[in-house]
């Protein structure tokens, strides 16, 4: 490559980032025809197309796909050895996007917006939609700088922190007929349920254990998101195997009843997971700390004051 086209790379590396011109010439603090200018350049020197409009974004071609993921990585590392910058929360003027599900919102934006308040007023927070399936997308396309979530299996080309392990709960109406501190697995099979799936995909580990026993259950509804399951229980006849941090104040409250699932729910890790490039983020590191301070105290307080409230309800449940 040419030392002229170089230039070109961090014009690049802003468009493939932002995947907008406008908000690209607004990242490298240029105006929009220069970027523009840099992006016809670009295709001569390359020999290819590189973006195409895609509404009021554009979309890569495979040809700069290819490109971004062999030069995005040393281009950190060179702009971090020539230009390291430290994060002052007082002063910095930064969005940060995370993958989250709505019961990490419940659990952590209050507290972290008052946090932000107080430490650093220029810092935004967007919550960007988690599911399993496109946790690696968007953190390998640089879509969001975090996700938050079940850890799995990761790959080399990210980072994960431990947060918690949540404690599942089966709940139902007071008036149920299972709202009871022993359920057995006829029962619990045989039930109305309602399940919450981030993917769309209608079984999971429930339904493999139930089949190892010769039994399946009835899915009658499902949802995507967390925050109307309490409601839907309150007012219907099904129940629903849940992270006890999904319903804890409804459960505390008297609103819900809640028992054991007549299961064993091997526990998941949820970590913050980032990609490797944004090792050494100081803004990241910055934000990741306090997440971790604040999710990690609020599961281990919401699961003690539930297990409190059931064992008080149900004192057999706790023997």
């Amino acid at each position: 490559m040419r030392p002229q086209e170089l230039n070109l790379l961090m014009v690049f590396d802003a468009i493939m980032t932002e995947r907008s011109i406008t908000r690209a010439a607004n990242r490298l603090s240029m105006t929009q025809p220069a970027v523009s200018n840099a992006v016809s350049r670009m295709r001569v020197a390359w020999k290819d197309e590189l973006f195409v409009k895609d509404g009021r974004n554009i979309q890569p071609t495979l040809h700069a796909q290819n490109l971004w993921n062999q030069v995005r990585d040393p281009l950190i590392s060179l702009t971090e050895a020539v230009d390291p910058k430290s994060f002052d929360p007082a002063t910095a003027k930064r969005t940060f996007r995370i993958a989250v599900t709505d019961i990490v919102v419940d659990m952590a934006w209050a507290e972290l917006r008052c946090a932000l308040e107080k430490e650093a007023p220029g810092v935004n927070i967007h919550a960007v939609p988690y599911t399993i399936v496109n946790a690696d997308q968007v953190l390998e396309n640089a879509e969001v700088d975090m996700v938050i979530g079940n850890t799995g299996v990761i790959s080399n080309t990210f980072r994960a922190e431990y947060l918690f392990s949540p404690m599942y709960i089966c709940i139902m109406h007071h008036d149920h007929l299972l709202a009871k501190a022993e359920l057995s697995l006829e029962e619990f099979a045989a039930a109305d349920h309602l399940l919450v799936s981030l993917s769309g995909d209608i079984t999971g580990y429930t339904d493999q254990v139930l089949l190892q026993h010769g039994l399946s259950r009835r899915v009658a509804v499902s949802v995507n998101h967390f925050s109307s399951v309490a409601n839907l229980i309150k007012r219907s006849n099904l129940i629903c195997v849940i992270p006890v941090t999904a319903v804890a104040k409804d459960i505390i409250a008297g609103e819900i009843a809640a028992t054991m699932a007549p299961i064993e729910i091997m526990p998941q890790q949820i970590s913050s997971i980032w990609h490797k490039r944004q090792d050494r983020d100081q803004g990241l590191i910055w934000l990741r700390e306090h997440l971790k301070r604040i999710i990690s105290r609020t599961a281990e307080t919401e699961t003690a004051q539930v297990m409190d409230s059931l064992c008080k309800a149900n004192p057999s449940m706790c023997r």
